[in-house]
């Protein structure tokens, strides 16, 4: 082979392997700078949004999964709302994103999960697993889907001085944004709720709720947390408590909450299975046994003596009222 020959083909060797080492530097620089897009979103979704006064901070931060993956790894998350009084330090994150989709983000976090709010509230939260995909565009996620397996937690409010225990099987919560508003439909398993000196009032159950909330959708992007639900309205399509057996509470209707978290609306209210219902409660509070045996009554006369009922019930800042005018109780503020 003549030398001219030879050193043209020396020549394209050298360019092909040149182009190649572009063409990695190029990827490993679209790499990183995916990676830096990964945090961003990830740290919005955690309540990183500096100019509302909200921080996130991402313990020990660390880029995984290059070439094909990308990864942010914390050893620990802490928000800082300093406008609404809210604080939360949580586990490890993990979280992933395939190089060629990094809109897609799935990530895990370890507990436990300590909440405090400026209203009084503090919840102290841990579990097996919580696994969670999400959606993000330009202007932040679209839409997330979680689920939790073990979960327990414990809340106290100094404004009530009353003590909960929560414990769930299974959760589902799956959110999306819908215009300017929020829909969001949870499921949770195999749920026990005790209040710490009193007993046990419902057997394990299954809670579902379905809901819309007006001019929140930015709560998925980790902004308006601080609120949480007050200064909402909404659409309840619905809220239930299942016990098996067809012995279902179940509320649906309209609803606003105000400043200072009193709930209004109207809403429908059905019972399945007034019988079960009023011997589960008497069982659990024997001291208030008449009381339930005449508010079975009622509602059983409502219907004609049958076995299930469906009723009117306004709320107003908080008060219940049957019919519109029969005050049978109160919610505390969310």
């Amino acid at each position: 082979m003549a030398a001219s020959s030879r050193s043209g083909v020396s020549r394209k060797i050298w360019a092909l392997a040149a182009a190649i080492i572009l063409a990695i530097a190029v990827y490993t620089a679209g790499w990183f700078y995916a990676a830096s897009m990964l945090k961003e979103k990830t740290l919005a979704l955690l309540g990183q949004q500096q100019r509302s006064g909200v921080t996130a901070e991402c313990s020990d931060a660390d880029y995984r999964g290059y070439p094909f993956r990308i990864g942010l790894f914390c050893s620990r998350v802490a928000i800082d709302d300093r406008d609404n009084g809210l604080a939360v330090t949580l586990g490890a994150l993990r979280s992933a994103a395939q190089v060629y989709d990094p809109n897609h983000i799935v990530w895990e976090l370890d507990g436990p999960a300590e909440v405090r709010t400026g209203q009084g509230l503090a919840t102290s939260s841990q579990w097996q697993a919580l696994q969670s995909s999400l959606q993000t565009t330009g202007r932040g996620v679209e839409r997330s889907s979680t689920t939790i397996d073990g979960l327990k937690t414990t809340i106290v409010s100094t404004q009530t001085q009353q003590n909960f225990d929560v414990s769930v099987g299974r959760t589902e919560a799956h959110m999306r944004q819908n215009g300017a508003d929020l829909d969001a439909a949870v499921t949770m398993e195999n749920m026990d709720i005790l209040t710490h000196g009193m007993p046990q009032v419902l057997p394990r159950f299954t809670a579902t709720a379905d809901v819309t909330l007006a001019g929140k959708a930015a709560m998925l992007e980790g902004r308006d947390i601080g609120t949480g639900l007050r200064n909402a309205q909404g659409e309840m399509r619905r809220l239930a408590v299942d016990l098996g057996n067809g012995q279902v509470l179940s509320l649906a209707g309209p609803f606003s909450v105000d400043d200072q978290g009193r709930i209004s609306g109207k809403l429908k209210l059905q019972v399945e299975k007034i019988g079960a219902w009023r011997e589960q409660l008497k069982a659990a509070m024997p001291q208030a046994a008449s009381t339930i045996d005449t508010a079975s009554k009622m509602l059983s006369a409502l219907t004609g003596g049958g076995d299930s009922a469906s009723l009117d019930l306004t709320l107003n800042r908080g008060r219940v009222l049957v019919g519109g005018f029969i005050a049978i109780g109160e919610i505390p503020p969310l």
